[in-house]
């Protein structure tokens, strides 16, 4: 299994399990993690599960997909070069132990 840390904007952490193949934002749905509100069920159609890679993580979670920087263009949170969809984060062995920063809005 995959372990992945979910951090709210208040410093709270919580460390779920995760399959190869699953999406952080599926991850996060069935973990009900605050603040990860996936409106368009991870279609890269909206922004509402932008989260911010932590800084040590940023090289294992590759480059945003084609069409993923127009999406967080739109985030109500501030784009940053951690930012991502995480939608498009597709998880291998190689993410246990990712964090994930949440940012303070959505939508």
């Amino acid at each position: 299994m995959i372990n992945i840390t979910f951090i709210q904007p208040d410093g709270r952490e919580t460390t779920v399990e995760a399959k190869p193949g699953d999406s952080a934002m599926q991850v996060a749905l069935n973990n009900n993690i605050d603040g990860i509100i996936a409106e368009c069920g991870g279609s890269m159609a909206c922004a509402t599960c932008h989260v911010y890679v932590a800084d040590d993580w940023l090289d294992r979670t590759g480059d945003r997909m084609d069409g993923e920087e127009d999406m967080l263009d739109c985030a109500m949170a501030e784009m940053k070069d951690s930012s991502r969809l995480s939608c498009q984060i597709k998880l291998t062995e190689a993410h246990d132990g990712l964090r994930l920063h949440i940012p303070e809005e959505q939508g």
